[in-house]
């Protein structure tokens, strides 16, 4: 059992597993656990019984000087004949204990802000939407199994992808609530990760053909789009009319905080494209083209299930056997859309362009000095494109 001296230095020393006591104050000690996180606690007798007393993590508020002056502190109320852990434990009981929803709504009003628009989008659906069965919970009662469930329910319903991000959302938000003194430790520390694979999937001739053929409605018109355009689901699921004008041959101007990358981005749209927003309807009360993005991750999730059955019936159709369509994405879209640029022969730095990407001819100390649109070599590689499209859908 080591025994020394409890510094800053000791604390970040300390091997995983281990626990070190106090020299100083009798029953103060620290303890590390299986991960980083370093916790000050209290050992002490009462009525003949010996405990455990957490004092928190290390980190503001916790140092070794206040936790040792609460150690001390915990010590006197000992000499009294108190029981401090039954006192806390006692008033946590009447006292109402703060939600998981409550802490969500807290936590997202501070992150706004702080990071980019397209990440404080994902930051929101996963604690809003993917952890709502955790919302109406007491923060004492969230362990690491009900995390491990609940990850397992996002893998089951959107994939592996979604598992992760979800995941690392969810442990950076733990990791705050652990700074705020509202829990002791990660509960998502320890849970596992999903396998990712290298996404490489390019639709062919045939089923862009068949993606085609089962669009309807409003989603069908966005997927459409998606493939004409190679934009992100996001950009086009939240066209504003604001960003689109009709004027000549059509344009579209991403403003910077609706883009990945945090850059403006102005899209010539082909015939096609500009057809099928010229069909929309416009209402007075919104805004929005679509408004497909405001609808949560949940919305596209059914939409794009819809469709894969839609796919799959008409398969079936022809023969009763038949299988659904090999997994894809709506992601796959936008890379099907730039390898067929590429192999209609369109100059790679022209594909970068339309899909705004900083790289080649636009990344690092190029990218300074080169501030060229391309807006007209653009809409020439969407147009022929669009006519591929109409040659395959044909």
């Amino acid at each position: 059992m080591a025994v020394a001296k409890i510094t800053k230095r000791s604390v970040d020393e300390i091997g995983k597993g281990e626990v070190v006591w106090d020299s100083d104050v009798k029953g103060f000690g620290i303890r590390r656990q299986t991960t980083d996180a370093v916790f000050y606690l209290l050992r002490y007798r009462h009525n003949g019984k010996q405990s455990f007393y957490s004092i928190g993590r290390n980190g503001s508020p916790w140092t070794p000087e206040t936790a040792r002056r609460q150690a001390q502190r915990l010590l006197g109320v000992v000499a009294e004949g108190r029981d401090p852990l039954a006192e806390r434990q006692s008033e946590r009981q009447t006292k109402p204990e703060t939600t998981f929803g409550d802490e969500v709504e807290r936590y997202i009003t501070k992150r706004e802000g702080e990071v980019r628009p397209f990440t404080f989008s994902g930051l929101k659906a996963v604690l809003r939407e993917y952890c709502k069965p955790l919302h109406p919970l007491g923060l004492g009662e969230i362990d690491r199994r009900q995390i491990a469930v609940l990850l397992n329910d996002i893998e089951k319903d959107r994939g592996p992808v979604s598992r992760n991000r979800a995941r690392s959302t969810l442990s950076a938000f733990c990791n705050w609530l652990c700074k705020e003194g509202l829990i002791e430790t990660n509960p998502v520390t320890n849970t596992n990760k999903a396998p990712e694979f290298e996404r490489e999937r390019v639709l062919s001739d045939d089923e862009v053909r068949e993606v085609w053929g089962s669009l309807s409605g409003q989603f069908g018109d966005i997927v459409r789009l998606l493939l004409l355009t190679g934009q992100r689901r996001n950009e086009i699921g939240g066209l504003a009319w604001s960003e689109v004008s009709l004027a000549s041959g059509g344009l579209i101007s991403f403003p910077s905080e609706r883009m990945k990358n945090g850059n403006e981005h102005k899209l010539p749209l082909s015939p096609q494209a500009k057809a099928i927003l010229e069909r929309q309807r416009r209402r007075n009360d919104r805004d929005f083209v679509f408004g497909f993005s405001s609808r949560g991750f949940a919305a596209w999730s059914t939409a794009k299930a819809s469709l894969d059955e839609a796919i799959l019936a008409k398969r079936q159709a022809i023969n009763p056997k038949a299988k659904a369509l090999p997994h894809w994405t709506l992601h796959d879209l936008r890379r099907t859309f730039s390898t067929r640029l590429h192999e209609l022969g369109v100059q790679p730095h022209i594909v970068e362009a339309c899909l705004c990407h900083i790289s080649g001819h636009k990344g690092g100390v190029a990218g300074r000095y080169n501030h060229a649109q391309y807006l007209g070599p653009m809409r020439e590689a969407l147009e022929l494109w669009a006519n591929k499209v109409d040659e395959i859908t044909a």
